[in-house]
């Protein structure tokens, strides 16, 4: 950056501790030790920042910028700012005062706009909570089955990715957060699976680590990421194994990472899924399961929104999945793989939990996407934002689409027809 030249250089920031930098302090050595001992002195950072901004200064045009104030109090310009204002001040024969004022004066130029900011009488006025009526012909026919959850709590993300066609931008540099984790566990999971654990539960623990260290170098370019992942999933490897020799016992896998599709019919709406494992049980049904690395839903949960396992039932026992016949499926199965592993399993039809009843059925769960789908179908219905978000702590892709601040939860939703 120092042999770079540019037409317009900006410095800002031109105040006392931090431009330049104050050194930090070495609870070892003074300065006196530090010279003994033939190491740099602290000040060698500064003379950097000196050498750093004569060079900057000289371009052709130059922005010298500082705050009047920081979060506490006034602050004191920089050491090389007073210098220059000084020396200019202190130059009346030849000018000094005069070219001062004058570069006072171009830089109010940009001062005088920005404090119209703060003085300005107009204000615009705070965004109501939307909630867009696109044309029904615009509206989407075809959602999966874990689109269906936002369709139920933030209906105006179906509406800015299925109608608008706004997609996220990935970051520069992916992080390696909770998504990607996910993503990576399931891949190990899937070729454990797909490839098989010997029955010897030491033999089994060393394949899975195996499996495991392959993906995640392949997957996960952070050596520390790497270490707490393989970590993570090796605290509860014998938990995994002890219900995947269960989970033999009572059938084997009939299919892994399955794609497949329904028509639900009158509405004219395809819904598809991909399920992470179903298993065919020794009796012949189906049971499907699904990898967490959280926490899996509760049952009312599962009842008022979470419906993907109800609604990948409803896909397997139309014959929906590719490569998988029909049949009646008698478990749905959440594993969760977080810090307190859990294995959570639903028998599909009607159930009473702690005095409340619910219906967990197949059938009930498509009967009650048709009728959604249908709702969506009304040139009166809108994609309401925020719609029902229960306990969300993180910021959704299209919240500041939406411009959520400027209303709350609370506020009312405002229709409105957009083309």
């Amino acid at each position: 950056a120092r042999v770079q030249g540019a037409d317009l250089v900006i410095l800002g920031g031109l105040n006392d501790g931090a431009w330049p930098d104050m050194p930090p302090p070495d609870p070892w050595l003074n300065r006196a030790m530090r010279r003994q001992a033939g190491m740099l002195l602290p000040d060698r950072k500064i003379g950097l920042a000196a050498h750093d901004f004569q060079q900057a200064v000289a371009a052709r045009e130059v922005l010298l910028t500082r705050a009047l104030r920081d979060d506490e109090a006034e602050t004191v310009p920089s050491r090389w700012l007073n210098r220059l204002t000084n020396l200019l001040a202190g130059l009346p024969a030849t000018g000094g005062p005069e070219a001062l004022a004058a570069m006072r004066a171009r830089g109010r130029t940009w001062l005088a706009p920005a404090l119209r900011l703060d003085h300005d009488s107009e204000t615009v006025p705070a965004q109501n909570r939307p909630s867009p009526r696109p044309p029904v012909a615009a509206r989407p026919r075809k959602l999966s089955v874990t689109r269906i959850q936002t369709l139920i709590r933030d209906p105006f993300a179906i509406y800015a990715r299925h109608v608008l066609r706004l997609h996220p931008l990935d970051p520069l540099n992916r992080p390696p957060d909770a998504r990607l984790r996910g993503t990576v566990l399931h891949r190990i999971l899937h070729r454990a699976i797909a490839q098989g654990l010997p029955e010897d539960r030491t033999a089994a623990r060393a394949r899975l680590r195996e499996i495991a260290g392959e993906v995640l170098v392949a997957d996960a370019p952070w050596p520390a990421e790497r270490r707490l992942w393989a970590a993570r999933l090796d605290r509860v490897a014998d938990w995994f194994l002890d219900g995947e020799a269960r989970r033999r016992g009572e059938g084997r896998p009939a299919a892994l990472e399955a794609a497949g599709q329904l028509s639900l019919g009158a509405p004219g709406f395809t819904l598809t899924g991909t399920a992470d494992r179903i298993d065919r049980l020794t009796d012949g049904q189906l049971a499907i399961l699904d990898y967490k690395t959280g926490t899996p839903p509760t049952p009312p949960q599962i009842h008022a929104f979470d419906k993907q396992l109800l609604l990948e039932a409803g896909i397997a026992e139309a014959g929906g999945f590719n490569d998988l016949p029909p049949g009646p499926v008698a478990r749905l199965t959440y594993i969760g793989l977080g810090t307190a592993p859990v294995e959570r399993s639903i028998p599909p039809g009607p159930v009473t939990i702690r005095g409340q009843d619910y219906d967990f059925s197949p059938g009930a769960a498509l009967a009650g996407l048709r009728r959604l789908i249908a709702a969506y179908d009304r040139q009166s219905r809108g994609y309401t934002a925020r719609r029902a978000m229960e306990k969300v702590r993180f910021e959704g892709d299209y919240d500041h689409l939406a411009r959520f601040g400027e209303w709350d939860d609370t506020d009312p939703p405002v229709p409105e027809d957009v083309g």
